[in-house]
Order: C-alpha cells, then sequence, then structure tokens
C-alpha cells in the first residue's frame, strides 16, 4: 500500500472533476464508459408538416430516407421520424438506450403511444428501450420520435427572449443504439456529489475535507476500463453517505416539478406537447421509483389542437391529453390516485397576480378548483404561483373563500432593489385573512438536484430558527422538460448525510403540515407582495390590456342581464355553457405572459382573437338577454336603456337614430335595471347646461358648474376648478394634461421592465397654439379637440368632453404609435399635498408612498392600479380615472398615467399602431369615498347600454337590486354554477370604502331563500339571511367580500 501523501486541495478537486467530465480526458475517464457498445439505427426515415397531426396521421404520411444532420423545419413546422431498430444479440442481459439528439423538442413514440420526452436542453438524450434486455425479447422494433421544430424556450433569433426566427432550421445531430452502463451512472452521481460537498463546505470545514478524500480514494482504486473495481469505489462512497446528520438538520421537502407557461415564447398549441412530452417523462419516473413525487401546477388552459375555438369544447391543459394522448391521461389518473401525481395551484391557469380585476381572480379558483374536484376528485389546499409578476393584497381573502390556507411562490427573489424579508411567514390580505406562505429559499423553481442547491436552500433561509422545512423544487421548467432520473438519483443519495440539510422526497401537503407544525414563531407581512422588476408589463401591448378590461365588462354584464331574463321570463335559458366558454378564454389570456404583454407575436394575435371571440359572442347574448326582458312588456317599439351597475345614473347618452344618426339624451336609470329611451328631444335639464367659450388667444373653457376646465391653445390644461368652493385643482405655474415621452431601454428584460433611470430622461412634448378647436359647443355636452404631434413618426388627437352633471371631465384620445424603446405618459400636477396617494386594486383599493424615503418606497417608481388613483389631502382631492390603463405613479404631487411602451422583444411589433383610450379627472371636496370617486370610475368603465328591443320597450323602469350604503359595491350577479332549474343567483359584494358598515340590500326579484356562501359557492350552514319587506341585512368588514345564494321563485308562464 502506497503511503499517505500529502494533498493540495485544488489539485485534488481538479483531479476528480476530469476524472467525471462530460469534456476532458473522456478517452479514459469515467464519463467516457457512461455508454458501452453502440450501433447505428437500422433505418431512419422522415417527413415534415407545417401542421401539428395526431399520432395515427402523422404515420399513415409518406416517409422518405432520412441521413443525420439533414435539415428540417422551418421554425414551428414538424418533422416526424420513423426509426427502425435491431437490437445486436450480444447485448442480452444488457440496458439498452435509444440516443437521440436534436436541436427542437421531441416525443418519442412506441405501439402507439408516447413514451419518453426528448430535448437535449432539458438533459433528456436518451429513451430505455429495456432495463436488461432478455432471450425472449423482440430484437427489432419501429418507434417514431416527434420533433418539434422549436427549442425548449422557443426559438429567438439571437438570444432567448428575441423574437422568434422564422427562418431557423433543424437537425438530428445522434440517432444511436447504445449499451448503458447503470453501475458508471450511479459510480458518476456519487463523485459529483462528493465534488459538490467539497466545493460547497470550503476548505474551512472538516467534512468537506472527508468528501473530499473520500472522491480522491475512489478515483485511486476505480479503474474506468475494469467494471470490477467499481464495488469497491461504490462501497467507500456508500460509507460516506451512511454518515447520519443530527436531528436538529434541517428538512428539504424535495418535489418534482415542470414549470410550463400555457404560451410565452411558443403559442398556445405547442403548449400541449409540451405536456405531452414533460408528463410523460414524469410517468417514467414516478413508474422506476414509488417514493418520487411529481407536483403538476400547470394543468390548464384554453385551446383546441390545431384550431383555438372561441367556445370551444375542451378547456384544460390536461383535458387536451385526454384528448389527444388518452393513454398517458389514464396514467396520470392512476399516478394521482397512488399520491404520486400531485396537481396543485387552484386556479384555471397561472395568471397575472396584478392585472385581473377581482370577479376574474375568483373565476380563477372557481374554474380551477371544480376542475380539480371533478378529475381528480378533490381541490387544491394550497394555491401555487411561482412565476407571476406581483401579488395583489386581496389574494389571501380569495384564496381563504375558495378552501386555499397556503401560498407558494419565489418570484420576489427576482426583487431587484430589496431583498424580500422572508421564506416562510403569514400574508395577512387588505381584509385581514391570511394564508401561510413559503418561498423556496433555493429562490428557483427548476433546481437540479446539486449540493450547492442544497445547501444555498439552507444557506439563503431568511427565517432560520423560526421554522426547520423547506421546498425545493426540481426539474427543468417554464418550457417544460420537468425532473429528470439524475436529479432523482442524487436527491436520493443526499437522504440523511452527516454535513448536509436532511433531504425527503415530499409532497406540497407534507411540506405544509410541517410547517403548520412549526409556526408559532413565524412573522406576518401585511399587504401586497410587490415585485420590484418587470413593472413595464403594466402597460406593455395596450391593445391586450384594453381586450382585458373589456371583456371582463361584457361577461359581467351579460351575467347580470340573463340572471335578471331568468327571473323575468319562463321560457329564457340562462346561457351557462357559452358563459363558460367565454369566461375560460378570458381566463386563459389572463396568464402571466399574455395578458402582461411579454410574449411572441404570434400569441398576442391569438389573444386579440380570444377578445373578438368574446365581444361577438357577448354582444349576441346581450340582445338576447334583453329580447326576454322585454317580452310581453306594453310599451313603443325601441330601445331599452340598461345600467349594470348597483346605483342610479343620471348620464347624458348618444341614442342612436333612424339613419345612423345619433342624439345626445339625459337618461335616468335606476339600479341594475333598465329605463325606456326618451322617445322625443328632451328640453334642456335642471341643472346647468354645459357652457363652452373659447377665447381670443385660443383657449377653450369648459363649465358644467360642478367643474370649470381650461385648455390652454395646445390642449394643455391650465386650470380645473371645483365650482362650488372656487377650490383650483391644479398645481400653481403647471399644466396639466402634459403628454411626456422617455427613453426606455431596460437592463435585459425589454417588454418586462422599465427602469429607474428612464426617470432621467423626462421630455415633455409641447404642442403647437392654435391647434385646439372648439368640438360641441355646449348643452348637454360640451368638447374642445386637438392634434399632437409625438415625435416624427407618431401622432395624437384627443377630444375633451365635459357632460352636463358629470363631476369629472374625460380625455377621449386616439394614438398613432410608431416608436421603438419610448414611453409615453400623460402627466397631472396637483395642488395636493399628501405622502401617499390611493390606487384601487381588486375589490379595494391600498395606499403607496409618493416619497423617496426608503429603498421600497423608490423601488416602487412604476406600479399598477386598476380604474382609478387619488391624490387626497384633508378636504380635497383629485382623482385620475382610466378605461383600460393598468401602469400609473404619483411621485410628489403629479399623477402620471403610463399610456404606451415600444419594445421590441420578445414582440418586435409590440404596441405599433392605432390605439384608442379615455382617461377622466375629477377634483373633489372632501374624502375620495364621500365624494363618490369609485361609482365615478365604474361609470367611466361600464357605459349605460342602449339595447334594441326587437318588440315593444317596456314603458316603466325596473331596477331589480339595489344597495343602501354607498361603501358597499354590489360586484356581480350570476346564475349559480349548480341551479337546478337555473333558479338560483350568485350576487358578489364587498366594502369598498375601508370600513365597517351594516347595509341593506333591496331586490324585486321573487326570492325563496337567502343564503351566505362562499366564493366556490358553497353554503355557509349558518349563513341563512331572514328577507324582510325585499330585504337582506348584510355586515361588512373593511375591503371583506361576501357572496350569497338567492333561491328564487320560477317565473309565471
Amino acid at each position: 500500500m502506497a503511503a499517505p501523501a500529502l494533498k493540495h486541495w485544488r489539485t485534488t478537486l481538479e483531479r476528480v472533476e476530469k476524472f467525471v467530465s462530460p469534456l476532458y480526458f473522456t478517452d479514459c475517464n469515467l464519463h467516457g464508459r457512461l455508454f458501452g457498445d453502440s450501433c447505428p439505427v437500422a433505418a431512419l426515415s422522415s417527413f415534415q408538416t407545417p401542421e401539428r397531426l395526431p399520432y395515427q396521421e402523422a404515420v399513415r404520411q409518406e416517409f422518405r430516407p432520412a441521413q443525420i444532420r439533414d435539415s428540417f423545419g422551418p421554425t414551428w413546422w414538424t418533422c416526424w421520424f420513423r426509426v427502425e431498430l435491431t437490437i445486436p444479440e450480444a447485448w442480452v442481459g444488457q440496458e439498452v438506450h435509444l440516443r437521440w439528439e436534436s436541436d427542437g423538442e421531441g416525443l418519442v413514440w412506441r405501439d402507439g403511444e408516447p413514451v419518453q420526452g426528448l430535448t437535449k436542453e432539458g438533459e433528456k438524450t436518451s429513451y430505455v428501450l429495456t432495463d436488461r434486455l432478455e432471450e425472449g425479447d423482440p430484437r427489432s422494433l419501429t418507434l417514431y420520435v416527434e420533433v418539434a421544430c422549436n427549442g425548449l424556450l422557443g426559438a429567438g433569433k439571437g438570444s432567448m427572449i428575441a423574437a422568434p426566427d422564422p427562418e431557423k432550421m433543424f437537425q438530428v445531430s445522434r440517432a444511436e443504439l447504445a449499451v448503458f452502463r447503470r453501475d458508471v451512472h450511479r459510480l458518476l452521481v456519487d463523485l459529483e456529489l462528493l465534488l459538490g460537498i467539497a466545493k460547497g463546505l470550503g476548505e474551512d470545514n472538516q467534512r468537506s475535507f472527508q468528501a473530499l478524500y473520500t472522491a480522491n480514494q475512489m478515483v485511486n482504486v476505480c479503474d474506468p476500463a475494469q467494471p470490477e473495481t467499481f464495488p469497491v469505489a461504490q462501497a467507500l462512497a456508500s460509507r460516506f453517505f451512511g454518515q447520519r446528520g443530527g436531528e436538529s438538520q434541517h428538512t428539504i421537502h424535495a418535489m418534482g416539478h415542470c414549470h410550463i407557461d400555457t404560451a410565452w415564447l411558443w403559442p398556445f398549441k405547442e403548449t400541449v406537447r409540451k405536456c405531452a412530452r414533460s408528463w410523460v417523462s414524469a410517468v417514467q419516473l414516478m413508474e422506476q421509483n414509488p417514493e418520487f413525487i411529481f407536483a403538476c401546477s400547470q394543468v390548464r388552459g384554453t385551446a383546441v389542437w390545431g384550431h383555438l375555438s372561441p367556445v370551444g369544447p375542451r378547456a384544460q391543459q390536461l383535458e387536451w391529453v385526454k384528448s389527444h394522448y388518452p393513454g398517458l391521461h389514464a396514467r396520470l389518473q392512476e399516478f394521482a390516485c397512488r399520491g404520486q401525481f400531485v396537481p396543485v395551484g387552484g386556479t384555471w391557469v397561472e395568471m397575472d397576480g396584478n392585472l385581473p380585476s377581482g370577479e376574474a381572480m375568483v373565476r380563477q379558483f372557481l374554474q380551477g378548483q371544480n376542475f380539480f374536484l371533478q378529475e381528480f376528485g378533490k381541490m387544491c389546499s394550497e394555491f401555487w404561483l411561482p412565476d407571476t409578476f406581483g401579488y395583489s393584497a386581496q389574494l389571501p381573502q380569495i384564496m381563504r373563500s375558495c378552501g386555499i390556507r397556503h401560498f407558494l411562490t419565489q418570484k420576489l427573489s427576482w426583487n431587484l432593489v430589496n431583498s424580500f424579508p422572508h421564506h416562510t411567514f403569514f400574508w395577512e390580505g387588505l381584509d385581514g385573512s391570511r394564508v401561510l406562505a413559503h418561498f423556496p429559499p433555493g429562490d428557483s423553481y427548476g433546481m437540479q438536484g446539486s449540493v450547492e442547491e442544497v445547501l444555498k436552500t439552507v444557506v439563503k433561509n431568511r427565517d432560520k430558527g423560526r421554522t426547520n422545512h423547506s421546498a425545493f423544487l426540481f426539474g427543468f421548467g417554464d418550457g417544460g422538460g420537468g425532473p429528470t432520473q439524475t436529479m432523482v438519483d442524487r436527491l436520493k443519495r443526499l437522504h440523511n448525510t452527516d454535513g448536509l440539510p436532511r433531504v425527503q422526497l415530499s409532497s406540497p401537503g407534507r411540506l405544509f403540515s410541517a410547517l403548520e407544525t412549526d409556526s408559532g414563531q413565524l412573522c406576518t407581512w401585511v399587504g401586497e407582495l410587490f415585485l420590484e422588476l418587470h413593472n413595464g408589463t403594466y402597460t406593455t401591448h395596450a391593445q391586450i390590456k384594453k381586450g382585458n378590461r373589456e371583456c371582463e365588462r361584457i361577461l359581467h354584464d351579460v351575467e347580470l342581464l340573463s340572471s335578471l331574463a331568468v327571473a323575468r321570463s319562463a321560457q329564457f335559458l340562462y346561457p351557462a355553457a357559452q358563459l363558460q366558454d367565454l369566461w375560460r378564454l378570458l381566463l386563459l389570456n389572463q396568464f402571466h405572459d399574455v395578458v402582461t404583454g411579454s410574449c411572441i407575436e404570434l400569441v398576442a394575435e391569438e389573444a386579440m382573437c380570444h377578445y373578438e371571440d368574446i365581444r361577438a359572442h357577448g354582444n349576441t347574448l346581450l340582445s338576447a338577454a334583453a329580447a326576454a326582458l322585454c317580452a310581453g312588456e306594453p310599451g313603443p317599439e325601441g330601445l331599452l336603456i340598461v345600467n349594470t351597475l348597483p346605483w342610479k345614473r343620471t348620464e347624458v347618452l348618444a341614442l342612436p337614430r333612424p339613419g345612423g344618426a345619433h342624439s345626445l339624451a339625459l337618461v335616468t336609470v335606476p339600479s341594475m335595471g333598465y329605463a325606456p329611451a326618451p322617445t322625443s328631444l328632451q328640453p334642456l335639464p335642471p341643472q346647468q347646461p354645459v357652457f363652452v367659450v373659447q377665447e381670443a388667444d385660443g383657449s377653450v373653457t369648459l363649465d358644467n358648474g360642478i367643474i370649470r376646465v381650461t385648455l390652454d391653445p395646445t390642449g394643455c390644461l391650465t386650470s380645473l376648478v371645483l365650482v362650488a368652493s372656487g377650490r383650483e385643482a391644479i398645481a400653481e405655474g403647471t399644466v396639466g394634461n402634459q403628454f411626456v415621452l422617455f427613453d426606455d431601454v431596460p437592463l435585459y428584460w425589454d417588454a418586462w421592465d422599465v427602469m429607474d433611470y428612464h426617470l432621467e430622461t423626462r421630455k415633455p412634448v409641447r404642442g403647437q397654439a392654435g391647434t385646439l378647436a372648439v368640438g360641441i359647443e355646449g348643452g348637454m355636452r360640451g368638447s374642445a379637440w386637438f392634434l399632437l404631434q409625438i415625435g416624427a413618426n407618431s401622432r395624437l388627437s384627443q377630444e375633451v368632453v365635459l357632460d352636463v352633471g358629470c363631476p369629472y371631465v374625460r380625455f377621449h384620445t386616439e394614438v398613432h404609435w410608431h416608436e421603438a424603446h419610448k414611453f409615453l405618459k400623460v402627466e397631472f400636477p396637483a395642488r395636493v399635498r399628501s405622502p401617499q396617494a390611493t390606487y384601487e386594486v381588486q375589490f379595494g383599493h391600498l395606499q403607496r408612498p409618493t416619497h423617496h424615503n426608503t429603498s421600497w418606497d423608490w423601488a416602487r417608481f412604476e406600479v399598477w392600479a386598476h380604474r382609478w388613483m387619488d391624490l387626497s389631502e384633508h378636504g380635497f382631492g383629485l382623482a385620475l380615472l382610466n378605461d383600460c390603463k393598468y401602469g400609473a405613479s404619483v411621485r410628489g404631487n403629479v399623477l402620471s398615467l403610463s399610456l404606451l411602451r415600444a419594445p421590441k422583444a420578445p414582440d418586435a411589433t409590440a404596441d405599433m399602431g392605432r390605439h384608442e383610450f379615455t382617461y377622466a379627472l375629477m377634483p373633489h371636496k372632501g374624502s375620495f369615498q364621500d365624494a363618490g370617486v369609485i361609482p365615478a370610475a365604474y361609470s367611466l368603465n361600464f357605459p349605460l347600454l342602449a339595447l334594441p328591443a326587437p318588440g315593444p320597450a317596456p314603458a316603466a323602469a325596473w331596477s331589480a337590486f339595489s344597495v343602501s350604503s354607498p361603501a358597499v359595491v354590489l360586484e356581480t350577479v350570476k346564475q349559480a354554477e349548480t341551479s337546478p332549474q337555473g333558479s338560483t343567483l350568485v350576487l358578489r359584494l364587498y366594502e369598498a370604502h375601508g370600513s365597517h358598515v351594516d347595509c341593506w340590500l333591496h331586490t324585486s326579484l321573487p326570492v325563496q331563500e337567502a343564503v351566505l356562501c362562499d366564493l366556490l359557492e358553497r353554503r355557509d350552514p349558518a349563513g341563512h339571511l331572514p328577507l324582510q319587506d325585499d330585504r337582506l341585512k348584510l355586515t361588512f368588514s373593511p375591503f371583506q367580500v361576501q357572496s350569497l345564494l338567492l333561491v328564487l321563485q320560477p317565473p309565471p308562464n
């Protein structure tokens, strides 16, 4: 035996590294022996198609002889390969693989079933034909490999997030049979882990040296050319890994995971195949490793093979699999019963956490949880949202009311400025609801089972001492791929080794159960989880944002009118199936890379088609409901004026007249009801008409007795006065309605990010005097309009409109936008001083600072809001409303609304072209709550509807619902998901002011029974509500959302 030698740390480490290297010394090292004998495939043939064909159709096509390194493509095409194999007789008793390497994503089919995903980027480059070739096994077989002409993360030209290269060609670089040496694989895993321990624990750690010396000794005794030396080396490793840790060791719950974006750098249709490639590989792992658990967080979507249907019968990613890969679907259900395939998430898709409305978020859970119950027999208890761009402060309440108590994400680890202070904590929402939240301390959902990642999970954990458990999500993600056998082998080997945390192959349920047991010392985070990055996504792809807001409104209106029609007409059938399909399309578009605009052009175009489908079908359903409401009512033929909001409204409306003309009328419509259209031109109303005056210098003043608006000759706002008090809203020496242009060049994530330094490039867009002209000259409505050139290639036209009796001035804007890396905003400096501004969020509002005192403050230089934001001091404030924008900021006293961006990746055409949008400015006395800012913003977003009545329109006004308190908003009226004879409605209300309040809900519908329910429409056993004189009494705490079931008496025939 050789005498012990002194060892140099670096040379010893590198010696072991070279022994396992896939690049160096592979002629004599261990890695070079991973595969033994090999032989080419017996025959290879192929055919190409631009379509994504089902297997049965593909195998009937004409295949032609193919060679390794033949080109095929271009991007988004498919190449099918027929692979004929003959296994040599000499390989009996050996493990035999098909080795396949291509730059396209592959799926192996065997005997008509998908059996393995093959993706080089996902480290899946071989398919196990047999783990031991037996004497009686067939020696010849034919496989098919379906290769998509895109990589794991699309086909970006030059960089991952660049627009796809439409001309990119692909090739297969390896297709051969080979003997796989499982004993070599096991030694490689052990040596890689020992290296990881030596590096990770470092030169100051005793255990690190033990790992390095063990690895070095294994190299000494192991001769790659002599397999009989392997057991001695293996025994050395087993002795090391068999030395156990102490009872206090941190426990890591390792779960297989595969994040598949429903659409991103690839189209929706490709995701169908990504699911199959990823999940069939997971099935193989579950089969081989009974202790392996796969947490599937993206099992939903809405597309149909080869065709995106507006009202498609198949909606979920699992239903895609059920439809196109029924054998795989059966296996998934089998492993779900065993507890190895665990659906997590609870929502329809992994939606954006900022932009969807409160009701849309509820529907994500309603559709998702009902789907899980139907498909797997139980609902999710975890909300799993690893990759969205921020998290609304109302999510905890929505989760709790949907049966979910646990929340997992990791995205806040991407914060650019501040490190979030916790990994395990209680998250408290706007209303005080709490959920147990966990961020995997490794700050990733795509771990690979390395020692470095395991150690990082412990070292980076910010709640040491408070909890001793954490999640470890392993598997390739975003574009799918998922876990590999090597990852599983690493984690199994690290099960309980001295010097390292304890590693368990675990499940989400076991993780959260352990965290709950240990939760007594956990801290609480109150309010939104704001991501300090990706805040350009509030603005990018303005047409998608507009489609989202419009379609949320359309579905709200259709559900309300259809519910009222069911109550009024025995013949009307509630369009439940059509509405479900339209909702699912909208929810699909709220996926976190679609509504945010951070997707390729192909996805954006599909999203716009979805919105068009919702508009078209929604308007048809609106007309049908209006016709049913009119049925049997006496009155003249004409129009039905419908108010879908829960308060009485008096507004100016443009009514269609014969010959295509329109006339203005002042109409009053009761809450959630209708009124007949006025039949003749009305005299001027008793309140002051709108006066419009243009001065000699070209400036224009609009005055309706409530507010007085003065525009300078270029269209800027020089004065906004609350007439009753004479209070000026615009800061002295400044102008409002000032368009400003910024340079917008982020560090990398083009469509996603706007950086703080963009604020240093502010350039006001100056108009030309003399472009302002009077539009409508007053009376019911007054307006002025102007044109504005923005740079060399873009222009804007705007009509500034004031209506009689209206507390806000509207700015109807049209922009022709052709810029590159520019950001357009509009600013309003207010004569208001306050350290915080208020922004509407889902089912409520929250405050954010107007100063930059701390890094947490200035990291929020660009924030998101829904329909309004407000800056108020005691007694007075200024609110900025909008009909389709989400990006905003208030810095000091300047309210700023973000209008348009011009990123060039991943969609080089994003935002180019024509845009229309409206924002409005509302000065107010007192608080924004008491002044009615919230109903004003609703009114801007939910215009009165003038619906044609097919027969006589009702002669009298009618209201279905009203609420006694202005603090409570009746947000939604719909039919219950399970409604016998269509006789049960669901009403959703929320407290909007931030107050405790008792209120009465009045209804004119024939209610038999009223009972409180949760957001999944499950009855509260103690929630019966007595009906008193057509009224129900409700009690709210601040920002509380309540739902009730109303069982109606059937209408008379």
